[in-house]
């Protein structure tokens, strides 16, 4: 028989039912753990969903079906409640036994069995033009954490970032860097208000002359200049203004690629590979990792992009309108169709993401989770369209929305623009605040919600900020164990009959929902579910500390105590690992 007090009740209420209902012996057993503690440990519907098809009182159903229920040392209390649920209390041994379990499985416990699923989580993926920012922060800790609670789950999971080193950024990034490198041996170029602007470009200049000295400065400014259009005062914000800016950064553009010519892809390369690897050690310092860096380029010199809209088009879903392919993205419900190729040949992003996806497919996952920014949430349909009009399962793909977080100093919400180079990086933010401040806070709300980074309370040693909290409770626990001075494995004997009032109760209570609570929040893509239950289980704790002694004269009370302590010691220990936070020992 399972040790799962829940399977044990179910098979009890299996065995009432084919009394009861033989024909309806089939119908599934629900059981859920009510809000209030003064209703029992669990309940369930089960005689309301019987009451319609054998047309009888649910109470009166709910009764018989007690009276079918086999004897069991399990259940200490049972009851007929509201409109006819069944609510059940369970005895006190079967509470602690929960204590027993996790002791044995330590930081294992919670862990799902394999289920056999494959599982690619993308996430991340900004852009390597520039250092990541706190936005960005909040996508990484959400697409990490989630990773590990499905890997804890038992999904069989691989995290990959999409690295955009194709395409126009890219472009702006390389002349941004080059006219940079050009000021530096007083090639002097008015620098475009929409190039980036940060100072790790003016940085990248600087390396780049180190490294290669005047190899990419023999140009003048009247040819870099050449033929590009004016721009206009920079007080001008209209439309057209901003499209006459745009026109002239990609005239820019194509002169460097014509000056630098051979050279253009030293500098492209350059600056594309100082930004991945400052965002690579980023990300690793921050405790997030890839099994995959997928690059945007492989897609075009494979031909999986051409492939891709290739096999669109023989399935009737291209069509061409001025010299460039449309994808009838309104068949599949987007708002409008959308260019896949232009009239000069070249394909749009949407091409490339299209066969990054079909990529995707044919690797053979069985689950797909982008996680993008809530912006993106229009892209969706485009999406998810080209998946079907592929012949392949949409519903293979599933897109998790990440609302970026706002960063309030001294009360001032802070741009995050990497253009303008106004922006706090993510290295800024973990250095003042912490890793496991960043990684805890960044998930304390739905991925989809809004949320305000309260840096002062992350910095605070109080009970109000959650992940000193929570880690206060494991360290509380250490603290014991080493005044204790025994050695842990002791405690695997002690006898957890001596554990019975009411706190301590609900302290085992609390920690047997540790297993659902992960599946939850895999099913959910919710890992800051796995946060909600720390700080719950860290404000049981306390308050059963702050209440009782551990370390009492009685010795057999002592060692059930610290048996409870080592058992909340290791789930906070397993839920933190999974959120990326560390369990210290001492505070």
């Amino acid at each position: 028989m399972s040790a799962d007090p829940k399977v044990q009740l179910a098979d009890l209420l299996k065995t009432a039912l084919k009394s009861v209902a033989p024909d309806l012996a089939d119908t599934p057993i629900l059981l859920e753990r009510p809000k209030q503690a003064s209703h029992g440990d669990f309940a369930t519907n089960l005689a309301l969903q019987l009451a319609k098809p054998l047309k009888r009182n649910p109470r009166e159903l709910a009764a018989l079906l007690l009276a079918e229920l086999p004897p069991s040392a399990l259940v200490a209390k049972t009851e007929v409640a509201g409109a006819g649920f069944i609510n059940f209390t369970l005895a006190s041994s079967a509470k602690t036994a929960v204590v027993a379990e996790v002791l044995a499985r330590g930081t294992d416990f919670g862990r799902g069995t394999s289920k056999g699923v494959k599982v690619q989580v993308e996430f991340v993926s900004a852009n390597p033009t520039g250092p990541l920012h706190v936005g960005h922060g909040r996508g990484a800790a959400y697409g990490a954490s989630l990773s590990d609670v499905l890997a804890f789950a038992g999904y069989d999971v691989t995290r990959e970032y999409y690295v955009n080193d194709a395409g126009r950024q890219m472009d702006i990034l390389a002349l941004s860097t080059w006219l940079r490198y050009l000021a530096g041996f007083g090639i002097a170029i008015d620098f475009p208000p929409n190039a980036y602007q940060g100072d790790y470009v003016v940085t990248m200049g600087q390396e780049l002359r180190n490294a290669h000295q005047d190899r990419f400065a023999k140009v003048t400014a009247a040819q870099v200049l050449e033929g590009t259009p004016g721009l206009p005062p920079v007080e001008r914000k209209d439309d057209e203004a901003k499209q006459q800016r745009e026109l002239h950064l990609d005239a820019l553009i194509a002169n460097a690629k014509r000056l630098l010519g051979a050279d253009y892809p030293w500098v492209h390369g350059f600056a594309l590979n100082e930004q991945l690897s400052d965002g690579r050690e980023d990300l690793a310092e921050f405790g997030v990792h890839f099994d995959k860096w997928f690059s945007e380029q492989s897609l075009f010199d494979t031909g999986l992009v051409e492939r891709a809209v290739a096999q669109l088009e023989q399935q009737g879903h291209i069509y061409l309108q001025n010299g460039a392919k449309w994808f009838r993205s309104t068949a599949f419900g987007d708002e409008k169709d959308r260019v896949v190729q232009r009239e000069n040949g070249l394909y749009t992003y949407f091409a490339s993401d299209i066969a990054y996806h079909l990529n995707k497919y044919e690797r053979g996952f069985d689950l797909m989770i982008d996680i993008w920014g809530a912006d993106h949430h229009g892209y969706i349909p485009r999406v998810k369209g080209a998946i079907a009009a592929l012949g392949l399962v949409p519903e293979k793909l599933q897109v998790a929305l990440v609302q970026f977080a706002v960063l309030y100093r001294d009360g001032q919400k802070t741009s995050m623009s990497t253009r303008s180079g106004e922006f706090v990086t993510l290295r800024e933010l973990r250095k003042e605040v912490g890793n496991d401040a960043c990684r805890f806070f960044y998930v304390l709300r739905k991925s989809d919600q809004h949320l305000d980074f309260d840096l002062d309370l992350a910095k605070s040693q109080s009970n109000e900020n959650p992940v000193y909290y929570v880690q206060y409770a494991h360290a509380r626990v250490c603290s014991v164990l080493n005044q204790w001075g025994g050695e842990r494995s002791e405690l695997a004997a002690a006898d957890l009959g001596q554990l019975c009032n009411e706190r301590e109760l609900a302290l085992c209570a609390r920690l047997a929902t540790f297993p659902e609570v992960v599946q939850s929040a895999a099913a959910d893509y919710a890992p800051h579910q796995i946060a909600f239950y720390l700080k719950d289980l860290a404000a049981d704790f306390h308050s059963w500390y702050n209440a009782e002694r551990m370390l009492v004269d009685d010795e057999a009370v002592k060692l059930a105590r610290l048996a409870l302590a080592e058992a909340v010691r290791q789930v906070l220990s397993g839920g933190l690992a999974v959120l990326g936070v560390s369990a210290p020992e001492s505070m």
